[in-house]
């Protein structure tokens, strides 16, 4: 997977792109991830991470990332401005044999100061159209999110049904988690 870039509009006059990352590159924006993970986590996003999360415990995730980016088993793609990193997503593509036509969609970050300006439907699209680069035709995830239901719900994705108490909101609490699916043409 190259690392093609997209022009996606503006965020306070800055030109925001998308791009898939190469290993190298997904070296280089680990410190940029790890301040989206830690504002998503501190704005109290379901995102596997309890608060308060320090820097070393979310760059350790990072690294986890960038070794699946390195052996084929994810493709990461982030927005950036001229500030640097204003989103991220992922696409686990390395599946069991028997599910070769399928990735999950995970981690879909958007740093606050981005929020509902566009970068969380860019990189959607912009995952969709890597999954389909790579062969895939059925992608899945879930969420905690209603404000990422709507997201997923405007980009065609079919909501399938929400699971109770799945996982802990950062700061405790149960919180329930709901599962989409998106076949690609």
């Amino acid at each position: 997977m190259d690392s093609a870039c997209a022009d996606v509009g503006q965020l306070n006059g800055e030109v925001v792109t998308v791009r898939v990352l190469s290993s190298a590159e997904a070296h280089a924006a680990v410190p940029g991830l790890t301040d989206v993970l830690l504002d998503c986590v501190a704005g109290g996003a379901s995102v596997s991470f309890m608060a308060p999360l320090d820097r070393p415990t979310a760059e350790g995730f990072w690294r986890q990332v960038v070794a699946g980016v390195e052996q084929g088993e994810r493709i990461l793609l982030v927005a950036e401005d001229g500030e640097g990193v204003l989103g991220t997503v992922q696409l686990v593509v390395g599946q069991p044999p028997n599910q070769p036509h399928r990735a999950d969609l995970s981690k879909m970050l958007v740093h606050r100061r981005a929020r509902r300006r566009g970068v969380g439907a860019a990189l959607m699209q912009a995952a969709e159209d890597a999954a389909r680069a790579a062969g895939k035709t059925l992608l899945v995830l879930d969420t905690a999110s209603p404000d990422a239901e709507r997201l997923y719900e405007r980009a065609g994705w079919v909501k399938v049904g929400v699971i109770p108490n799945y996982a802990l909101w950062p700061k405790g609490g149960f919180c329930d988690t709901t599962y989409f699916y998106k076949a690609l043409e």
